[in-house]
């Protein structure tokens, strides 16, 4: 597979990227449109990966603190997905 010269050569997810995962999953645990299981995989595989970039000893401290942030954000949204409830009622 030839890489696609406009992306950037590097091996971290984007924040943004990562950030927009973690929307369409709890749009997706809010509609009900998909199994709470498959949730929590899902969650569980952002949180490792958010994990393991923070813990990288290279990461700028104003990208840790991004991918901070949003480990919280996915930690509430598995919290949610566990407690059976949806957000926002």
């Amino acid at each position: 597979m030839t890489p696609d010269p406009r992306k950037p050569d590097t091996d971290s997810p984007d924040a943004d990227h990562l950030s927009e995962a973690l929307a369409h999953l709890n749009r997706a645990v809010e509609s009900e449109s998909i199994a709470s299981g498959a949730a929590k995989g899902l969650v569980y595989s952002v949180m490792e990966t958010l994990g393991t970039l923070i813990g990288d000893p290279d990461l700028p401290e104003h990208a840790r603190s991004g991918y901070e942030g949003l480990l919280e954000t996915a930690r509430e949204l598995r919290a949610r997905i566990e407690g059976g409830g949806r957000g926002g009622n």
